[in-house]
């Protein structure tokens, strides 16, 4: 018996369901989206006729299992964000190749200020490399401020950058691999979700069939009662008896219905539906065989992408480093300058005649250069080197780490599956027993020999076992699903 599984259940499936939003958490450890205990339901008032539950809506849409998976791969929110960090990832890696494009820019100054070596003067350019100074002899002896202009458009061209970029870019090409190694995994948990949250319908739908089987013989029985105290056939106390179970058993079968709407509504988010909630179709699909433990865990060692994201993280790192050593390496490239300049200061040999066009750029100047530039040491650098080589570290112990998980979940969820399936023939027997019991106890009471307890003694049986056999074989297909995604069987 599951003590506390309501109020669990309500708990659990707001949890089950924010799981699935496009936000970074872990799901909860299981959900069991199932079932009621309606037969340990607390006594009620009785003395009234049972009403029919009010019907819920039905489900807008029934799916098989693979067709539920394959709607979630397309739709699910989780496995849609991966499919977009990938391709984010995939346009990241193509900026330090930008660097082999020519850089095409254009300047246009307008400057005040002394002119004591030059007669026009301008400040330095991102947009363009400009080559010198020029401008004809000034005056050094006057602090007079003079006007200067320059226009001028420039290209600069990478030639070789001594494995420079190449390393940049092996460092965002790694960066792809770990975010589909990523996206494999969020994958494997959405498949891990959907076959949960079907499975568990068909559970809640058996629990339902126990619960509307238990109240038409629990109405049978009252009516069998009623009819023998109107006889003076059989004492009051059977009637009351009879009455309160009823009851009871109609509590149970609305709380049944209940948890099939929200078994329906889960399974509706795992595969990202817009529709509020979606049924399963024809039987419950029966687990796929299991491998072996040792043929898991070599495949699982091979294909799990939490395996393969770590070590793509590895290799991140060691790239990265290579990639920030890389920026004390020459780097070689061609310039080119085209401008028009202006300076208002007075020439060397006029010194009392100040330029009259100083506002307009008018003394043209080209220059084509080859340049070569190469940071011998940068302390700042030889750190981040240095820190990047401890990171590297880090990353092969968490491989270590998620290897051990990978191992420990391989042989629970394949123990929780042996169990889960080994109970299910016992789970069976009792059924088929508290049938029997529960015939001869029906059979006793119609022929005025049993009495209500001993009915319903046999009646909660029956039902228990009905609703054990269900959640048995909702554990038996959820450890399976499990198992399933421990050893990345879906990639």
């Amino acid at each position: 018996m599951r003590k506390g599984l309501i109020p669990s259940l309500r708990v659990g499936l707001s949890w089950h369901r924010a799981c699935f939003l496009p936000v970074p958490m872990r799901r909860p450890r299981t959900v069991l989206l199932l079932v009621t205990c309606w037969w340990t339901t607390s006594r009620v008032a009785f003395g009234q006729s049972a009403e029919p539950p009010k019907a819920l809506p039905p489900a807008s849409r029934s799916m098989t299992l693979p067709e539920a998976v394959a709607y979630a791969h397309a739709h699910q929110p989780l496995v849609r964000a991966g499919l977009a960090r990938v391709a984010a990832s995939i346009e990241e890696a193509k900026v330090p190749t930008g660097q082999w494009l020519p850089r095409v820019g254009v300047s246009g100054q307008l400057l005040g200020g002394t002119e004591n070596n030059s007669t026009g003067s301008y400040v330095g350019s991102h947009a363009v490399e400009i080559a010198r100074i020029g401008g004809e002899g000034s005056n050094p002896s006057s602090a007079i401020p003079y006007g200067s202009t320059l226009l001028g458009a420039g290209i600069t061209q990478e030639v070789f950058d001594f494995g420079r970029i190449a390393a940049q870019r092996a460092t965002l090409d790694a960066l792809v691999e770990v975010q589909k190694e990523a996206g494999s995994a969020a994958r494997l948990d959405v498949d891990f979700g959907v076959e949960e949250a079907y499975f568990a319908v068909f559970a809640a739908k058996g629990v339902l069939r126990a619960a509307d089987d238990a109240f038409t013989r629990a109405k049978t029985h009252r009516d069998l009662a009623k009819a023998g105290v109107d006889s003076g056939l059989r004492s009051p106390i059977e009637l009351t008896r009879q009455e309160a179970e009823l009851v009871r058993y109609d509590i149970g079968r609305i709380r049944a219905a209940g948890d099939v709407a929200i078994a329906e509504s889960v399974l509706g988010a795992s595969i990202g539906a817009p529709e509020a909630s979606v049924d399963v179709v024809g039987e419950a699909p029966h687990p796929s065989d299991m491998p072996s433990l040792q043929d898991a865990m070599r495949g699982a060692a091979i294909r799990d992408p939490r395996v393969r994201q770590a070590l793509a993280q590895i290799k991140v790192n060691e790239e990265k480093t290579r990639a920030i050593g890389a920026e004390l390496r020459p780097n070689a490239y061609v310039t080119g300058l085209a401008s028009l300049r202006g300076g208002g200061a007075p020439r060397s040999e006029d010194p009392t005649n100040p330029t009259e066009t100083a506002w307009l750029p008018h003394t043209p100047n080209w220059d084509v250069g080859l340049v070569i530039d190469w940071p011998i040491f940068d302390g700042t650098v030889v750190a981040r080197k240095n820190a990047s080589r401890a990171t590297e570290q880090v990353a092969r112990e968490e491989l270590d780490v998620v290897r051990e998980q990978q191992v420990a979940t391989i042989e629970k969820t394949f123990t929780q599956f042996e169990v889960a399936s080994q109970a299910l023939p016992g789970l069976q027997q009792a059924v088929t027993a508290a049938h029997a019991n529960y015939d001869q106890a029906d059979a006793r009471f119609r022929a005025g020999l049993g009495n209500a307890v001993e009915l319903a003694d046999a009646q909660d049986l029956r039902a228990s076992t009905e609703i054990n056999l269900a959640l048995g074989q909702f554990d038996a297909a959820r450890a399976r699903a499990a198992f399933g995604r421990a050893i990345a069987e879906g990639l």
